[in-house]
């Protein structure tokens, strides 16, 4: 019986994952199977190697954006990324947009909230 459950992002951007997982201590490996209960695995495009005993598994929809899949069991997956993958989304996001100011010319500075929220000042040079 499998646990592993499909979630749907907007995440298109590998290069801007790959950040995020870096900047919580994760890799990011390509083409190999995720972790999940007992002796469960599924095969991912992409796999977030997490720290405890299961992984998430990232798949290419039709749509070109990745689909996240993870055996959410018991809150394990939750406690490294957070509820809805939330710290995950969060960084993906600040490291896709700084790229993409950058990209356009800006300078970014990058704050991080006593809150955890992360504040992100453009400045045109």
């Amino acid at each position: 019986m499998s646990h592993f459950t499909t979630i749907k992002t907007m995440i298109r951007d590998i290069t801007a994952l790959k950040a995020a997982c870096a900047e919580l201590g994760l890799e990011l490996l390509e083409n190999t199977e995720a972790r999940g209960f007992s002796s469960n695995r599924i095969r991912g495009d992409f796999v977030i190697k997490l720290k405890g005993p299961y992984d998430v598994a990232l798949n290419r929809q039709s749509d070109g954006s990745y689909a996240l899949n993870a055996d959410l069991w018991q809150g394990r997956v939750e406690s490294e990324l957070g509820p809805d993958f939330g710290r995950l989304r969060q960084l993906y996001g600040v490291h896709k947009s700084m790229a993409e100011a950058r990209r356009r010319g800006l300078s970014v500075t990058r704050r991080n909230q006593p809150n955890g929220t992360v504040r992100l000042a453009l400045c045109r040079v």
